[in-house]
């Protein structure tokens, strides 16, 4: 963490205790937005991250931040969200700070794959780390003002590590009204505490999950008149309604799911380690335009599949066994989550096939109830009725149980949600309640399952070490629902069919 934040220095507590006694004890310059003059498209230009004139591939539009959302969308979503937490306390001054995500790193100077904060990435569209989003009122929270702290510009770290944008081309990048070096933040929140009209104002950090920002420490610790509050449930409800081009991202990606799916089943043989197709899918994947995968794979052979997220992925599949994989493309910070269930051979054994189908009949059930009205919750007691029906038919449930027993039986053979909404993240607004109606826009999963290990020995032989998940991707639409992941194989016969031919 102390190596992602090396660009912040740490401002002087004294310092602000002595401008909330007397705004008028210091003197600050006032910041100016280096704003840049658009550039000629016959110039090439490069940022830190893709843009129209250096990547035409990825980045269709001239107005465009990332793939297919522009300027004026990122913006509309700032001022959506100033306005929703201005409404939340009227009449005060606000200002939200949102860090970007930090590097990590898995030894000296050897960073993970950098992936930005979606929260910061939803409101910017900014890609770089060690970068600082603040979004801020005036005038007694009637003026709305929004700035970005970048890395500044350094030849020597650009020779190692690629071009920085910058604050003078992070305006023309983003579309946003100012930006600065990161090292001007500390200025800005002294600054911001002097020109207020009194010492009470509202910060909005997350102070659960903080960042190693010293600043922002000095400032709540300086400032016990001011109150603290937590932006991200306001953000995640403006994220949970998708946009016209966030439904096309989302579209996008569960269409290069599908069609990877299809390509690991066909390539699924009995012998091979859930090692291969784990590169497999990110191969696919990655071959149809995926950034990378969503998450880390469940590939999960026999068993294992009754592991709920089993991720080793290093055993061999066997013939005869059932292999769950549960994985999901992430394309321009819009990700899918999607789980299929097949044989290694081929062909499902009857004990496979009768567990499958139930499996089947149960989400079909759950997606008639995608539409708006519903919510998350009431799809998860419908799932666990029917999980109890299904297995009542095949009856493997005894009839003396009492009705206590039979559900406390079933959330052991089913111990997960039906399903969370999605997004830039597979598990997106996490803060958003699961009893929310539904709405069009929502973006959710739909997973029942049925798992039965070995270890069940309440259970007749030829049903035990079977683990079935059936899991798509659904937009609610205003008169239903849309399955994005529609076209991935699910029927028994389609996926026998697929993988014989």
């Amino acid at each position: 963490m102390a190596a992602a934040m090396k660009f912040y220095k740490k401002i002087n507590f004294s310092v602000f205790t002595r401008i909330l006694r007397n705004k008028r004890g210091l003197i600050t310059p006032r910041f100016k937005s280096t704003v840049t003059k658009p550039i000629e498209t016959k110039d090439l230009k490069y940022y830190g991250q893709p843009s129209f004139q250096s990547h035409p591939h990825l980045i269709s539009k001239h107005d465009d931040v990332t793939r297919g959302i522009s300027k004026h969308e990122f913006k509309q979503r700032r001022n959506l969200l100033l306005k929703r937490i201005i409404n939340n306390s009227p009449g005060s001054e606000h200002l939200l700070i949102l860090p970007s995500a930090p590097r990590y790193y898995m030894t000296t100077s050897v960073p993970y794959k950098y992936r930005q904060n979606t929260d910061f990435l939803y409101l910017s569209g900014f890609l770089e780390a060690d970068s600082i989003l603040v979004l801020y009122t005036s005038k007694q929270g009637t003026q709305l003002n929004e700035a970005i702290f970048v890395p500044d510009k350094n030849e020597r770290r650009e020779l190692w590590e690629g071009t920085i944008t910058g604050p003078r081309d992070a305006v023309q990048l983003l579309g946003i009204d100012n930006a600065y070096g990161i090292k001007d933040f500390n200025s800005f929140l002294i600054r911001f505490v002097q020109d207020l009209s009194s010492d009470k104002y509202v910060l909005w950090y997350n102070v659960q999950q903080p960042v190693a920002i010293n600043s922002i420490d000095d400032l709540i610790r300086a400032n016990k008149h001011s109150t603290i509050q937590n932006p991200i449930p306001h953000l995640h409800h403006l994220r949970l309604f998708k946009s016209k081009p966030e439904i096309a991202l989302l579209e996008q990606c569960n269409r290069i799911t599908a069609e990877s799916f299809k390509q690991v089943m066909k390539f699924t043989k009995p012998g091979m380690s859930e090692a291969h197709l784990d590169a497999r899918m990110e191969y696919e994947c990655r071959l149809r335009g995926a950034d990378y995968l969503a998450y880390i794979p469940v590939v999960a052979g026999g068993n294992r599949a009754c592991t709920i997220h089993y991720v080793r992925n290093n055993q061999i599949m066997n013939d005869g066994e059932l292999v769950l994989v549960d994985a999901g493309a992430e394309y321009h910070g819009y990700c899918s989550d999607v789980t299929r269930t097949w044989p290694v051979s081929g062909r499902f054994s009857a004990a496979q096939r009768e567990i499958y189908d139930a499996v089947l009949r149960i989400q079909k059930v759950c997606l008639d109830m995608c539409q708006p009205g519903f919510t998350l919750d009431n799809i998860y007691l419908m799932m666990l009725n029917h999980i109890q029906l299904e297995l009542e038919k095949l009856e493997l449930i005894p009839n003396h149980l009492s009705k206590e027993n039979k559900s406390k039986l079933v959330r052991e053979i089913c111990p997960h949600h039906v399903g969370h909404y999605f997004g830039m993240d597979i598990h997106d607004s996490g803060s958003s309640s699961q009893t929310l109606p539904f709405q069009p826009g929502m973006a959710i999963t739909v997973e029942p399952a049925i798992y039965i290990p070995e270890s069940r020995t309440d259970f007749p032989t030829r049903y035990r070490g079977i683990g079935i998940r059936i899991e798509d991707d659904v937009l609610i639409t205003s008169d239903g629902h849309i399955n994005l992941t529609e076209n991935c194989p699910k029927h028994p016969d389609e996926i026998e069919s697929l993988m014989c031919s």
